[in-house]
């Protein structure tokens, strides 16, 4: 167990009862002492003779899911397509989203876990033969500093650090956390600051800003949104989804645009709405892909969401469920790591 002795670098002090101000996200949330952030998690420190005050991180290293993925689960389509990954959890999380699904440890600090140190992670990779890493489940970013120890460690070792995240955090801590990153997927749950702020205790532009880095930094990114019935289900607000991620691509010369994955929402924590429409799903997708070449569907039956070669169009991966078949492209590694189509040989949107 590591004792929960850590302290946060992303604060400043405050005016306020003589307590601290979290800088990590947008919420910059007064720390007093002994008290914590709206995320849980980031605590304010005491101040001693001996140790200025900081923000304490009584969860640095507290890990409530670990578990061997297929890289399709988190979801990334266009990186390492069939590959498994290792899949580390946690407590918390700076947003309020009232339909979340994975409420029990991302509401709460009292999730079952077990405290681990940075470099168990990559053993525990290590021994599952794996060589990534994603930091996932619940939010990982309220745990910048865990993150960062991780990432470095995996990054000595060789191994591919994949972040699955809100994307709701400070432009200071984005810019050092994606250095450190070779893939992310960013939930974009709606396109309306009304929502992210009254709903889900979160900011749009933010997340927005970060994804606009990620990319820039040539990040691998893919985007995910859940769509919920009766909040951003309507086809005009999914259609500006849409043209902001085709605007990524376009404004950064990338060679490929950024695959956004349509998710089908179901009844969970306190929003009882039934399901997404399957049908409505599926005809948001179609309209989507007027815009954006990569779009696909998730959390519904008889789903196909396969990978076409922009090229010759054949199929580069076959995708029924997590069932993976890879044998439309070849990797090649002589200089780099390259996918190509195997029926063009041109380069396929896939990275890695």
């Amino acid at each position: 167990m590591i004792p929960p002795q850590m302290t946060g670098r992303f604060y400043t002090e405050s005016s306020v009862n003589s307590g601290l101000r979290c800088t990590l996200c947008p919420h910059h949330c007064g720390l007093l002492p002994g008290k914590a952030g709206l995320c849980r998690v980031r605590w304010g420190g005491q101040k001693t003779p001996d140790k200025p005050e900081a923000p304490e991180l009584p969860y640095y290293g507290y890990i409530t899911a670990l578990a061997l993925d297929p890289v399709e689960k988190k979801p990334l389509y266009h990186w390492r397509p069939g590959s498994a990954i290792l899949s580390a959890g946690f407590a918390g999380c700076n947003l309020r989203c009232p339909f979340c699904q994975n409420w029990r440890i991302s509401q709460s600090t009292e999730a079952p876990g077990r405290y681990r140190k940075p470099e168990d992670l990559t053993e525990e990779a290590a021994a599952s033969l794996c060589d990534q890493i994603a930091y996932t489940y619940s939010e990982p970013l309220v745990h910048a500093e865990y993150l960062l120890d991780c990432m470095k460690a995996a990054r000595d070792k060789g191994f591919a650090n994949i972040l699955v995240t809100n994307g709701c955090v400070s432009a200071e801590a984005a810019k050092v956390i994606l250095s450190h990153t070779n893939a992310v997927n960013v939930d974009l749950k709606c396109f309306s600051q009304k929502t992210y702020s009254e709903v889900l205790g979160g900011d749009l532009w933010a997340v927005l800003d970060f994804i606009r880095l990620a990319v820039t930094m040539d990040v691998h990114t893919e985007i995910t949104t859940l769509v919920v019935p009766g909040l951003n289900d309507g086809e005009k607000e999914l259609t500006e989804i849409a043209e902001f991620i085709a605007g990524l691509a376009a404004g950064s010369g990338m060679d490929a645009a950024v695959p956004w994955h349509l998710s089908a929402y179901h009844p969970d924590w306190k929003w009882k709405t039934p399901v997404t429409n399957a049908a409505l799903l599926s005809a948001r997708a179609a309209r989507a892909r007027k815009i954006l070449p990569y779009v696909y569907t998730g959390n519904i039956p008889g789903e196909h969401n396969d990978t076409h070669c922009p090229h010759c169009k054949a199929v580069l991966v076959q995708r029924r469920g997590y069932s993976i078949d890879t044998s439309g492209i070849i990797l090649e590694k002589e200089n780099g790591t390259v996918y190509r189509c195997a029926h063009c040989g041109k380069k396929a949107p896939i990275a890695g």
